[in-house]
């Protein structure tokens, strides 16, 4: 069985082997220095690590890595990053940790006289720094440069301006891409962009050399109880906007790509919701589930969803919404346990995710305690299907390498006896 054939066995939710995603998206990914460590560790050639997301700095898991890892999904990714820096040019910079990665152009790391190192919207130095990597961190944060929000010129145009139409250029990057992608093999998800509904991340409008509108995190998390009208206006349009990039995209690439990365707006920490189920209900359902109800209707794509937290009054909904798959499954956030996840939601929705906790088990456990850990994770999660492997979130920069080989080897080694059925 091809590894798209498995991804797809799960998805239908029928048992067998266990599917694995590190690299096919965003938040599946692994921090760039943990990639040069793995490759260190299996021998690969000492190279520089491409990076494919520079706001959380992943680095690429090419072929050779994902041969030794076991992963069956590979990533369709678009022609600029969320910096709206160009991903197709790219040069060799150093780290402020000493590591040599490549990464697109207009990206600098040279460190200030503070240790600091700032990142400019389109590369654009004539603006003030629309993020920064500080001093001693291995990631970036965002920088908000939006003023006070004057809500007598509040204009819904402002907060869209960097969700346009589909050009011509990425059509065809992405069909370029899907091509490539397909021709692995692999289980292929697109991550198209343009379709997160108030993702925090994008808020402060980091690919915009001028943003307008509602910039600030708290600003906006008010405003879905305060501005409710002003933001239905936005994920209204928004949602158009996706629908007919949709349509374009699947008259080019059509089942070449399986299921596609449209969300990844939070509602959870790690003890509650950041709202409660009549404000889901009410602001984004409709929302989600127009945009859902099309691709379910005109596509063969499944919808993937990213959603951090404790978030377990909110499943039914976006099981309503229409979302096949839900990540990263937070097993260590409040209520969140594996088992009555799989019970309650198990038939409804894909869990892709959950498969090891990232806050303490892959940083700090043992290696025997690592593979325990993702023994007992499959067990749940795996029988029946429903489920592709992946850690809670993206492997970050301070996890010991025999750690992570541990969840690769405990991997391997349920998959060599057929997975679970």
């Amino acid at each position: 069985m091809t590894s798209k054939e498995t991804v797809l066995q799960s998805l239908n939710h029928t048992g067998g082997r266990i599917p694995v995603d590190f690299g096919a998206t965003s938040v599946t990914g692994i921090h760039c220095r943990i990639v040069e460590a793995l490759r260190r560790y299996y021998g690969l050639e000492n190279r520089p690590v491409r990076i494919i997301e520079p706001f959380q700095m992943l680095g690429e898991v090419d072929e050779e890595l994902r041969k030794i890892i076991g992963v069956d999904v590979v990533g369709v990714w678009g022609r600029q990053n969320m910096f709206a820096i160009d991903e197709t040019r790219l040069h060799e910079q150093i780290t402020p940790w000493g590591q040599t990665v490549l990464v697109a152009k207009g990206i600098d790391f040279t460190p200030d006289k503070n240790g600091d190192v700032y990142i400019y919207a389109k590369g654009n130095r004539d603006f003030p720094p629309c993020a920064v990597m500080p001093e001693g961190c291995f990631f970036v944060n965002a920088v908000e440069r939006g003023g006070a929000v004057d809500d007598a010129s509040l204009s819904v145009v402002d907060n869209l301006e960097e969700f346009g139409y589909i050009t011509d250029e990425d059509l065809s990057h992405f069909a370029r891409e899907a091509d490539k992608a397909a021709a692995t093999g692999a289980a292929v998800i697109g991550s198209f962009g343009g379709t997160a509904l108030g993702d925090i991340a994008f808020v402060p409008g980091m690919g915009i050399e001028q943003p307008k509108g509602i910039r600030s995190v708290a600003e906006w998390y008010m405003s879905t109880v305060l501005r409710q009208d002003y933001i239905h206006q936005i994920f209204e349009k928004q949602t158009d906007i996706a629908i007919a990039n949709y349509r374009l995209l699947w008259e080019r690439i059509g089942n070449k790509v399986d299921a596609v990365f449209t969300c990844g707006t939070d509602f959870g920490t790690q003890t509650s919701q950041f709202c409660s189920a009549e404000t889901f209900n009410e602001l984004w359902l409709p929302h989600y589930k127009r945009m859902n109800d099309w691709i379910h209707q005109n596509t063969s794509w499944k919808v993937f969803k990213h959603c951090c937290g404790s978030i377990i009054p909110l499943i039914p909904s976006m099981i309503d919404a229409g979302f096949d798959i839900l990540n990263p499954v937070q097993i260590n956030a409040k209520d969140m346990d594996s088992q009555r996840l799989k019970d309650e939601f198990g038939d409804a929705v894909t869990f892709w995710g959950g498969g090891i906790d990232t806050q303490k088990i892959l940083p700090a456990g043992t290696p025997d305690e690592i593979m325990a850990h993702v023994r007992r994770q499959c067990e749940i999660f795996g029988r029946n299907g429903g489920f592709v492997f992946n850690a809670v979130h993206n492997i970050q920069a301070n996890v010991p390498v025999e750690n992570v080989v541990a969840m690769i080897e405990a991997l391997s080694d349920i998959n060599r006896n057929g997975g679970l059925r």
